[in-house]
């Protein structure tokens, strides 16, 4: 599974981790860094998917907006002024075995690998053990600088390393995976790096575009646009498994009774498909049945997020921003406990964002440990990621409030300030454990 994400000179980053647990939640205020975050992650699923580097983040094909485009595209990716970024991840493949994977990239004067490499670290009682696998350098004093192609240097097993000539615009890890390696510890490596990678899945469903009929589809789009379809095209065995445990999730949302929730092929070729719930409101009142059309913004959002789940290959990393949204605050522990749940079942980690104070406190002390928080640095600005636990005043600040309200009064993040500017901040008291002085 995947451990942690490194971002460094990315967005507002100047050097920060994110740590991958089952249930990851990060915290913050608006403008802290938190989608600069999650799209620093899907950057990296594009690159070992082995995108072409420029079109992943300004996008291609010239539509409009771009397809597949970053925020802010190749102009803002790397933090101003400097012109270059790195990405790094470390994937554990068993108790003692883990792999580390970094690239940098540099945007101009295009956008280009200027640096990658592979790392197997061995875990030791006393030490860990570190083997170069692969690794490149643009600025390699044989390579002319402009010039399109970077070496990539691969340890051969005999303590020697081969090289091969490749393009730098795409990452190195991908086109190594297409190349017939003969060391099989560097093959076996890259291959588990680049499965696990390109399991991570970003999902932010758009109900407005979940409302009509879609064709069936072997995957769920990240925007869950074509979620009937999907379900639809699976297996018929599989399909209704799904549509049951759909089912079961979705009948403890409302104060309604959703009875049923199934797909249909509609269209005279029967290649296009409709999702469809039964609801019966009320003890009197007749169960009717309504399609997505119907259905209310959380609804829809909560069968995307439940449906991806269920679907996705085990040990994938679902990254959801928002998880919350369009759901009412009751509703918040039903939430936490379904992908609690189903993510430990199914072996899937989750890493979540939210503002919901309501979810926030229905985490509990148990999960104060997976709670991050992504702030701004009093000094330079840039945004950092810092575990809660690790706040020196949290005893203190949980004695004057839960972390929902702590989170809405915007104490932890002016609490994690005053630890690094070693100042005051107008309305804190340090010496209340950071505490908003309600007076």
């Amino acid at each position: 599974m995947i451990k942690e994400i490194r971002l460094i000179n990315w967005k507002s980053f100047k050097d920060a981790k994110v740590y991958i647990d089952p249930l990851n939640v990060l915290i913050g205020t608006n403008a802290s860094g938190k989608s600069n975050l999650i799209d620093g992650i899907a950057y990296l699923n594009s690159a070992v998917h082995g995108k072409n580097l420029q079109f992943a983040l300004d996008g291609g094909g010239g539509l409009f907006p771009p397809v597949g485009a970053v925020r802010g595209g190749s102009e803002y990716a790397a933090m101003l002024p400097g012109d270059q970024f790195t990405l790094e991840t470390v994937i554990q493949e068993d108790d003692n075995t883990d792999y580390r994977y970094s690239i940098t990239i540099r945007t101009k004067p295009q956008v280009e690998v200027i640096a990658e490499s592979l790392t197997k670290v061995i875990h030791k009682k006393t030490k860990s053990k570190e083997t170069n696998l692969f690794n490149t350098l643009k600025n390699d004093e044989k390579v002319d600088n402009l010039s399109p192609i970077i070496p990539a240097y691969i340890n051969n097993g005999q303590g020697r390393t081969i090289r091969k000539d490749l393009k730098n615009t795409i990452s190195v890890i991908s086109q190594l995976n297409n190349y017939e390696i003969k060391n099989d510890e560097v093959l076996h490596a890259i291959q588990y790096v680049t499965d696990k990678m390109e399991q991570i899945f970003i999902l932010d469903p758009v109900p407005s575009l979940m409302r009509d009929y879609v064709p069936f589809s072997s995957y769920l789009l990240e925007n869950a646009s074509n979620l009937a379809g999907m379900i639809a095209a699976l297996p018929d065995d599989k399909r209704l498994k799904i549509e049951n445990q759909l089912t079961l999730y979705l009948s403890k949302l409302p104060e309604g009774e959703i009875t049923r929730v199934w797909t249909e092929p509609v269209g005279k070729f029967q290649r296009d498909a409709m999702l469809y719930c039964e609801e019966k409101w009320g003890k009197t009142c007749q169960p009717i049945i309504i399609d997505t059309r119907g259905m209310s913004d959380g609804t829809l959002r909560f069968l995307a997020i439940f449906t991806a789940l269920l679907t996705r290959p085990e040990g994938s990393l679902i990254v959801i921003e928002e998880v919350d949204n369009g759901l009412h605050p009751s509703r918040a522990t039903l939430l936490l406990q379904t992908i609690q749940e189903i993510g430990a079942n199914r072996s899937i980690d989750l890493l979540i964002t939210t503002h919901n104070p309501a979810l926030m406190d229905e985490l509990g002390a148990e999960m104060i440990p997976f709670i991050q928080v992504v702030h701004r640095d009093i000094i330079d600005g840039s945004s950092k990621i810092s575990l809660l636990e690790d706040i020196e005043t949290l005893p203190k600040l949980l004695a004057r409030g839960s972390v929902g309200e702590l989170s809405t009064r915007g104490v932890i993040e002016k609490s994690l300030t005053l630890k690094e500017g070693n100042t005051t901040v107008p309305g804190i008291s340090p010496y209340d454990g950071g505490v908003i002085n309600e007076k």
